[in-house]
């Protein structure tokens, strides 16, 4: 039934109602240009390829890849962009359209605890074998290369993967898992599934660390309990506040076994690793039920859950009470699968606001022939460049450290990065979506032009795998660790760089900057040493953003300088450096890590009453 002034009728009545209304308004003297309501449209930004696009990946695998190597990726790298622009990223939107759904029971009243979830998501599955898109990193093919060019193509899938990077960042770190700790028995034959190319084959691992009392703090957090059976397997008893991919194939877990008494060693030492299948070869649960998926801002494609483990059969693979050591190599990749989903997400929110700046018109001119505008998405483009150089030098250094060809220095470097990258990306990644939706206008605020999406699933990557404050006392523990081998290594590293590019004369200004920087992070770390160990943790994020943003200074000069880098490199590395590159010395003159800073925070947030 439509309305129009007052007049109700049916479809079967339009056109003569229609006609009605046409003789109403000429006889009120309304000059009727056109009755016809048209929808208001605007060109819809797009992208092709996005190898062939991305100059600075081409530029950054052109001078550094072995030319044979260099010849073999370049192909593949186009066929898949291919396949993403024209298969994978439709089954990408399907994806977000129809997220899993939990069915607890049949029509029967019959307990089923059953995770549907769409078709996309399942191709998703068979495409990342398919793919080799974690196979290549073990298989090894182009040597300490190998790690790289998975990386690549982690990087180009993620944002069409219709949120599958997140298991597939799980199945990577628990084959990493399992290559460190020996291919064995079960575990080799799950090593086999985990990075195998046949998706018939293919699994995916969960990996259930965060129970109901946090996740970055698992010593103190974990209540699992294993109890050891006649047939030397394990029981496991607890709950699972959150566990990501619940459809996956298998998962690693942490749990406290159980002496003959019932009692479990508490904190860290009393922590195992154990390997389970969540389903049995009949496809029912491995004495697991599902309390309810979780209604998550982003990432809404996955199936997170609430687990129930009530006596799941598990197999222990750590040694006993070393369970936090065993499992941290899946830690370093998953965060390292953080920091592709940061610099991806970003990458494609500019590369489709840069499109949609050369179709908008706006005060008679395209958005792209409006300085300021294009100033904007510059100022994003900078971060993304840094991004991405932070990253491609994270999976060069963790490729030769796989290969044995990694010094004990660039193991070091490696160490310290990893958590470096990921707090800092991270906050990079959300605040360069939410510019990169405003340069959408109103259009950026629409639920069905995707871009919500993108800024939703990016806000999850300052929490995951450790928040900012988490990952800043990591890099802190990590200097202490080395008892300031680290830091050294971190400061020799900088000045090499730096003496490399110190001959490229436009470079001039971003190298003095980073030096009076180095200087005053000195200053700043010789100071903090002779004062109370709370110095150092107030000024822990500033300290790791200082840290961040130096070293991807020196990376954007020294593939600034390359022979065949454009002039657009130079920019990107003069407007990184200009920039306040030791924000943790800026602070400390300011007096906010000194005496009393601590009480006069506490003030300002909880009152007076707390002090």
């Amino acid at each position: 039934m439509l309305s129009i002034k007052g007049i109700n009728r049916t479809v079967g009545q339009e056109q003569q109602a229609s006609m009605k209304e046409i003789e109403v308004l000429e006889d009120l003297g309304i000059h009727l240009a056109r009755r016809d309501t048209e929808a208001l449209f605007q060109e819809q930004p797009g992208t092709g390829n996005p190898y062939l696009e991305d100059t600075l990946l081409r530029s950054y695998l052109k001078i550094h890849l072995p030319p044979k190597v260099l010849e073999e990726v370049h192909q593949d790298l186009e066929r898949f962009g291919n396949r993403l622009l024209t298969k994978i990223q439709p089954l990408s939107w399907e994806c977000e359209l129809n997220p899993p759904v939990f069915r607890q029971y049949d029509a029967w009243g019959r307990r089923v605890d059953h995770i549907h979830t769409c078709s996309a998501w399942k191709r998703m599955k068979e495409i990342s074998a398919e793919e080799g898109l974690i196979a290549e990193a073990y298989e090894k093919r182009y040597s300490n290369w190998s790690r790289l060019y998975q990386a690549v193509k982690l990087y180009l899938f993620s944002s069409s993967s219709g949120g599958f990077s997140c298991p597939l960042a799980m199945t990577d770190g628990a084959a990493k898992v399992i290559e460190s700790l020996g291919i064995s028995g079960s575990l080799k034959n799950a090593f086999d599934h985990l990075t195998s190319r046949d998706p018939e084959k293919f699994w995916t691992s969960g990996q259930w660390m965060t129970e109901r009392r946090g996740g970055s703090d698992v010593a103190n957090g974990t209540e699992t309990v294993a109890r050891k059976q006649p047939d030397g397997t394990y029981r496991l008893y607890g709950f699972k506040w959150f566990t990501s991919a619940a459809d996956s194939d298998m998962a690693l877990t942490l749990a406290r076994i159980a002496d003959a008494e019932g009692q479990c060693v508490q904190g860290s030492r009393g922590l195992s690793l154990f390997f389970l299948r969540v389903r049995d070869e009949e496809g029912k649960l491995n004495s697991i039920q599902v309390q309810r998926l979780k209604d998550k801002l982003g990432t809404r494609q996955m199936a997170t859950a609430e687990l129930w483990l009530q006596g799941a059969r598990a197999e222990l693979i750590s040694a006993e009470g070393r369970g936090v050591a065993a499992i941290s190599n899946m830690l370093n990749i998953t965060r390292i699968h953080n920091v592709i989903g940061a610099v991806a997400s970003m990458r494609r929110m500019i590369s489709l606001s840069r499109d949609y700046a050369c179709k908008r018109m706006a005060f008679g001119k395209l958005l792209k022939d409006h300085p300021l505008h294009v100033q904007t998405i510059a100022r994003m483009e900078v971060q993304v460049r840094g991004a991405f150089l932070l990253l491609m030098e994270i999976v060069r250094l963790l490729g030769l450290a796989e290969t044995n060809l990694a010094s004990e220095q660039e193991q070091l470097l490696l160490r310290l990065l990893i958590p470096v990258a990921k707090l800092y990306t991270g906050k990079q990644a959300s605040a360069v979506a939410v510019e990169a939706m405003e340069s959408f206008g109103g259009q950026g605020y629409m639920e069905d032009t995707g871009l919500p999406v993108i800024l939703r699933d990016t806000l999850v990557l300052s929490i995951w795998e450790g928040t900012t404050n988490i990952l800043s006392l990591d890099v802190l523990r990590s200097l202490a660790k080395s008892q300031g081998q680290v830091m050294a290594v971190f400061l020799s590293t900088v000045q090499e760089k730096l003496e490399l590019v110190s001959s490229t004369k436009e470079l001039a200004p971003a190298v003095q900057r980073t030096r009076e920087a180095i200087g005053s992070l000195r200053q700043f770390m010789a100071a903090a040493g002779s004062e109370q160990g709370l110095t150092m943790e107030l000024a822990a994020r500033d300290f790791s953003y200082s840290l961040a943003r130096i070293y991807t200074g020196t990376l954007l000069m020294e593939h600034a300088a390359r022979a065949d880098a454009s002039s657009a490199d130079a920019c990107a590395a003069l407007r990184w450096c200009s920039q306040d590159l030791c924000p943790v010395a800026v602070e400390s003159g300011r007096g906010s890590y000194g005496g009393g800073a601590a009480l006069q925070d506490s003030a300002l947030v909880f009152g007076n009453s707390r002090l």
